[in-house]
């Protein structure tokens, strides 16, 4: 493998749905049957995509199909996809947690793995002892534990519980002290899930400092799946890009993000659910009447159809646009200008007009919030994304920055 760390070829992976393990005892009968015979396994041959947003026929579905890739030593490499691109199997495969169906994994040195909260620890241990069993399981001596054991803990700041049991931390806790350990002991390769989405904000800059001193000071290897592009993009140098188990492409990470940016443009079609008291059935974009879209530096109106089986006062509206990174850039809200609605049984329309429309010409992804001061009532964030058409340069007064924008933004709610 010379400078390789890890090499997958031909990774598939196979679940039955409904079931543990491989199903009934006739399919694993029927297996055991070819498998002596010297004939492939039959039910590779059957299964479908892991496609969510259809119901299906088959019983069987392929979380991975034919993964092939290479990651040299010291590479950071960013894996995105929708969820259900089969990231988190692939991240488990790769730690060897679960076999591949189809395929076999190359690596080279010592794995430390944070997929889960809680992932190799012990809740009846204490974190020391948890800290101790950890490096054991890397093949750590006792005396190279107790060299990094201050710096693990000073890391995580969960010095006053360190001799708890784990069991009774809560779950940022648990991250804190799991992610520690796995950064701080001598790996060299590290795969992290984004688990770190439990911690606080401060505690995910510090990771994902630590992690760029990981790979850039130490030279050691780093996997890390998130859905935060921004993220992805300055930790990572590489990326794969995974979509329904398959790999679309990989290789320099602007690149791969470009491409999932690209392939990630869906229909601007609203999916309700139908389940809540109140919720977004439609939204409507438009400039100056219904058939127009919206263009940068003139008025743009969001008309958003909300259907409800209550009636409810002091109802709130707010909306956030993300750029391709998923940076929040804006956030028109009702309540900044004291805007509250009384919503009726059945059908209500709430529009929010935003005078020279700020954003400059693309594509954004758009979050949708309705509530009120005692209750969510719906948030909508799937998928759902806007193309900003060219820009009238005799209007444009501002691009808004990462603080969301609502301070500087002039908005009109009825």
């Amino acid at each position: 493998m010379s400078n390789l760390a890890i090499k997958a070829e031909n990774i598939s992976k196979q679940y039955r749905l409904g079931q543990v393990g491989t199903g009934t005892l006739t399919h694993d009968l029927n297996r055991f049957w070819h498998k002596i015979r010297g004939n492939e396994d039959p039910y590779l041959k059957i299964g479908e995509a892991n496609d969510r947003s259809s119901k299906g026929s088959s019983d069987y579905v392929w979380s991975l199909q034919d993964i092939n890739f290479e990651i040299e030593q010291g590479d950071a490499v960013g894996i995105i996809g929708r969820n259900g691109a089969g990231k988190s199997t692939l991240l488990k495969i790769l730690s060897k947690v679960t076999k591949p169906t189809t395929g076999k994994i190359y690596t080279k040195g010592r794995i430390a793995s944070l997929l889960e909260v809680g992932t190799g620890f012990h809740p009846e241990m204490t974190g020391r002892e948890n800290i101790y069993l950890n490096g054991a399981i890397l093949g750590m001596t006792k005396k190279e534990i107790t060299r990094k054991f201050d710096e693990i803990v000073d890391f995580s700041g969960v010095e006053r519980y360190i001799d708890t049991p784990v069991k009774r931390y809560s779950s940022g806790m648990y991250v804190r002290l799991a992610f520690a350990v796995a950064a701080h002991l001598e790996s060299e390769i590290l795969i992290v899930d984004e688990v770190l989405a439990v911690g606080d904000a401060e505690f995910q800059k510090k990771c994902l400092g630590k992690m760029g001193d990981v790979t850039k000071g130490e030279g050691r290897t780093i996997l890390f799946v998130s859905h935060n592009l921004a993220a992805i993009q300055k930790l990572c140098s590489k990326g794969i890009l995974l979509e329904k188990g398959k790999l679309v492409t990989s290789g320099i990470i602007d690149n791969v993000i470009d491409v999932y940016c690209q392939n990630d443009i869906d229909s601007f079609e609203i999916t309700p659910n139908y389940e809540k008291e109140i919720f977004l059935k439609d939204l409507k974009c438009y400039s100056s009447n219904e058939n127009t879209p919206i263009v940068t530096g003139k008025d743009a109106y969001f008309e958003f159809i909300i259907e409800s089986t209550i009636n409810a006062t002091d109802v709130i509206l707010g909306f956030g646009f993300n750029d391709n990174l998923e940076n929040r850039i804006m956030t028109p809200f009702s309540l900044h200008i004291d805007k509250k609605y009384k919503i009726n049984i059945g059908e209500n329309r709430i529009i929010c007009g935003i005078p020279d429309f700020p954003l400059k010409p693309g594509t954004y992804s758009i979050e949708i919030y309705v509530g009120s001061k005692d209750k969510d009532y719906d948030y909508y964030d799937k998928g759902l994304r806007l193309t900003i058409e060219a820009i009238d340069k005799t209007k444009i007064n501002f691009i808004p920055d990462s603080s969301q924008g609502h301070l500087i933004l002039n908005q009109i709610w009825k």
